[in-house]
């Protein structure tokens, strides 16, 4: 079906934004110096623009399509039926089925916490070299950092559910490749939850002499 095709493209092409947004988040915490170079020299490129708006319409997109591929399937489902539910076995099983059950919620988390990103460090966004200093400001607040750790750990449940789903309905999940492709989804869900669950605690409970000396 074209929606659930569309479903599984945004989505992917935001796991990819994360990725990469880790990495550069990363250098924040481990070479302040070079992340605002990373930073100043990203903020000049002209091409940045199109991709922040093909970045916002898959935002937008995937929890719309996602929501419209629920309703028709409830539809078709029928009052009576109950939630679905997986025969597979395994230590993964629990906890993939607990992602599953949870992603209404982990994505509007997610969809919340990205409203706030954005009016934080992006409509108003620093200038060159204030990048880290804007970023300290805001996790200094203590709910804000709550925030952000709330939503490192909604983005790794959502992926442990999205990147499976995706790769189903790419036509991609056979039984061949399926405990591959189903590792390979969920430890990249994990290590982009916790990538961003932990690092803005670290960079708040990092030295501050150390961390603006560059190390």
């Amino acid at each position: 079906m074209i929606i659930g095709f569309w479903i599984a493209v945004t989505g992917l092409a935001l796991v990819l934004f994360l990725a990469v947004h880790l990495g550069g988040v990363l250098l924040a915490l481990v070479d302040p110096p070079s992340f605002e170079s990373y930073a100043a020299s990203l903020h000049q490129q002209g091409w940045l623009p199109w991709l922040e708006l093909a970045l916002l319409a898959a935002a937008l997109g995937h929890p719309l399509l996602s929501l419209h591929r629920a309703h028709v399937n409830r539809q078709a489902r029928g009052p009576a039926s109950g939630p679905l539910g997986s025969r597979r076995t395994g230590a993964w099983e629990p906890l993939a089925a607990l992602a599953g059950r949870a992603i209404p919620w982990s994505g509007s988390l997610l969809l919340l916490f990205l409203c706030l990103h954005l009016a934080q460090l992006r409509w108003h966004r620093p200038a060159a070299g204030a990048e880290l200093a804007a970023v300290l400001e805001v996790l200094a607040t203590p709910w804000c950092l709550a925030l952000y750790g709330a939503a490192g750990v909604a983005a790794g449940l959502h992926l442990i559910h999205g990147t499976e789903s995706a790769v189903r309905r790419l036509g991609l999940l056979e039984p061949a490749n399926a405990a591959a492709l189903r590792l390979g989804g969920r430890g990249l869900a994990l290590l982009l939850g916790a990538g961003f669950t932990l690092v803005p605690i670290a960079l708040v409970l990092r030295p501050a002499g150390p961390l603006l000396a560059g190390g």
